[in-house]
């Protein structure tokens, strides 16, 4: 009788330790998970014609501060149009490090996205990073670049995803040419002297991405583009030189801008398997344009535009502010040190 009371015990006892370990490995994983996501911030969508989508906004270049323009994007199209947003950083230790062009955790959030946007410049990115954006761009899905993101990969540690390293050899001009149609070809207007306004092209007037986009003008110069575009592409914006940092300052006269230089255009690419994709670029984009009301419903209705949703895009998209925005200017080495990317969740 004693001998069988205390296997009861010892096997209670058992079951006791299995089920404490047991809880403390899922606390362990509840706490990993949680760690993990705080190298990134998802913004839950609500109502409205984006409820249902996933869009997946990607920063990290060092001079134009995609880290800081993101997230007020992301915010923008999560609460007033209901688009749930995932925005990724380069990160090291956690803090946002645009500097660090090895590691933007979170990009596996591609497998569910509707859209990416993407701002990078230069990430050399490990393989195992890098197979979500090539499983993304090989399906054929929807992509928004914006500025550096022409040359968004510089990719010399591994080879496996040469194709979309702007100086690789298996896609002429990489990802930038190839998916969004242009690589870099130089600075047009004078950088940091001379800044860009948005000027319509009459030809697409009716486009459902320039509804309402009125006054565009931000402090970033208007970049070369090619004279020839990809012939999938529509020309919405040229970059008219202004010459001054204030959008009151006049247009450079002579040859800067004449002819103008394309701003903002779409096109299309294939998929692994002919699957169309549709792409909406803009040579602007940093953080200070952003603060253009105008420059922000373009990315608005472009973002409906990629996902198909062109019809529901409204004659003047809601592009609010979501909180405090106060956007630093361009340049290296000037990001804001110590920046959580949970110090983005919006409040």
């Amino acid at each position: 009788m004693l001998k069988n009371a205390a296997k009861i015990v010892l096997v209670v006892s058992l079951a006791a330790s299995c089920f404490a370990f047991a809880t403390i490995g899922r606390a362990i994983g509840a706490k990993t998970d949680a760690a993990a996501s705080k190298e990134w911030v998802v913004y839950q969508g609500g109502k409205g014609p984006g409820a249902g989508k996933h869009i997946v906004l990607v920063s990290g270049d060092e001079e134009y501060r995609s880290e800081e323009c993101l997230p007020q994007l992301g915010k923008i199209l999560a609460k007033r149009h209901g688009f749930k947003c995932t925005v990724l950083f380069s990160t090291t230790n956690g803090l946002i490090d645009p500097n660090n062009t090895k590691n933007i955790p979170g990009l596996e959030a591609l497998k569910t996205a509707d859209l990416m946007m993407i701002a990078t410049r230069f990430r050399d990115l490990p393989d195992d990073q890098m197979k979500h954006v090539a499983d993304y761009i090989d399906a054929g899905k929807p992509v928004i670049g914006m500025r550096a993101g022409l040359v968004a990969f510089w990719l010399k540690s591994s080879k496996t995803y040469e194709r979309f390293c702007w100086k690789g050899k298996v896609w002429k001009g990489g990802f930038g040419r190839h998916i969004l149609g242009q690589t870099w070809m130089g600075h047009h207007g004078r950088h940091g002297k001379q800044s860009t306004r948005g000027v319509l092209v009459p030809e697409a007037k009716d486009h459902p991405i320039v509804q309402g986009c009125t006054d565009i003008w931000g402090p970033t110069d208007v970049y070369v583009s090619p004279r020839k575009m990809p012939e999938s592409s529509t020309v919405l914006f040229k970059g008219q030189v202004i010459d001054g940092m204030k959008p009151t300052d006049k247009p450079a006269e002579g040859k800067k801008n004449n002819p103008m230089m394309s701003m903002a255009w779409t096109k299309t690419y294939k998929g692994k398997n002919g699957q169309t994709g549709r792409v909406f670029f803009t040579t602007m984009g940093d953080a200070q344009d952003v603060a253009n009301e105008g420059l922000r419903r373009m990315l608005v209705n472009a973002s409906y535009w990629c996902v198909g949703l062109e019809k529901k895009i409204p004659a003047k998209s809601n592009v609010d502010i979501v909180g405090e925005y106060k956007p630093s200017r361009f340049g290296f080495n000037k990001f804001k040190k110590g920046v959580k990317p949970s110090d983005h969740e919006m409040k």
